[in-house]
């Protein structure tokens, strides 16, 4: 046996191992970078989804800019109050109160209220579909197109599709928005979770118009708005619209609402 050959070979092996522990050593050295250790904290109190539901990139990217103070302790939705305190904690701040917001979806026009002008097959993905004819296959161009696609960007299994209309589980959406970023047709909005009453339509056809396509939508009466005692109703594009901030979830609206598309949310 050579044993010479082996000597050269662990010496040459060791050499080369030393080069690179220097140049690793000195790397570490010259490009090291101060950990924050208020963002480290942060960052631990965040749940990590990514979901973007704060603005930002990342929870990594909001961990950063509330390190910096330049975002406030309570703006992950998806953490809540219970993420908030801590934050606020780390940071010395006053906790603030964060308003817990859900999703829902603005259209009550599941396949049996619906009227179709067509059958539609093929990709399930309702930003293909509303740049077809008619965007969709049912007669109210405003409507829920029914193929789940804000189902699919839920990261929290809050969304299903049933009956050809998208519904939200109220207790188990979190209020990232993602799926009000991700409906074509607008229909999604986030409201505060202790919204008694919302409005289920989103159709800004005329009265007869909204009867001949769907079973279920808004005629733009305007009884609503006359009937609410604190102004918290108003009618825009044939729409009602209610602000949360001044309705006091006494039930007339909904009572008294024809076409019964203002829902009650919970008892």
């Amino acid at each position: 046996m050579d044993y010479t050959f082996i000597i050269i070979s662990a010496a040459v092996i060791s050499a080369i191992a030393l080069i690179i522990g220097l140049f690793l050593g000195f790397s570490e050295k010259k490009f090291h970078v101060e950990v924050d250790q208020k963002e480290v904290n942060v960052r631990e109190c965040l749940p990590g989804n990514n979901c973007g539901g704060c603005g930002f990139a990342s929870c990594d990217d909001l961990a950063s800019k509330i390190a910096k103070g330049e975002a406030k302790p309570n703006s992950c939705p998806v953490g809540g109050q219970e993420a908030a305190d801590k934050i606020a904690k780390i940071m010395g701040v006053e906790t603030e109160k964060n308003v817990r917001k859900v999703a829902i979806v603005k259209c009550m026009g599941a396949c049996d209220k619906s009227e179709f002008i067509y059958n539609y097959y093929g990709a399930l993905d309702c930003n293909r579909v509303s740049v077809t004819p008619g965007r969709g296959a049912k007669a109210c161009a405003y409507g829920c197109l029914g193929l789940g696609t804000c189902a699919s960007v839920c990261k929290f299994g809050a969304i299903k599709n049933i009956n050809g209309r998208s519904f939200v589980s109220r207790e188990d959406c979190k209020g990232c928005g993602m799926c009000v970023e991700a409906c074509p047709n607008n229909l999604i909005e986030l409201v505060p979770y202790d919204a008694k009453y919302v409005v289920q339509c989103f159709s800004q056809e005329k009265g007869k118009a909204v009867k001949d396509m769907c079973k279920a939508g808004c005629i733009g009466c305007g009884l609503c708005q006359k009937l609410c005692p604190v102004g918290a109703i108003t009618l825009e594009n044939n729409i009602a619209h209610i602000d949360y901030d001044k309705c006091t979830s006494c039930g007339l609206c909904a009572s008294k609402c024809p076409s019964k598309i203002i829902i009650k949310q919970y008892d």
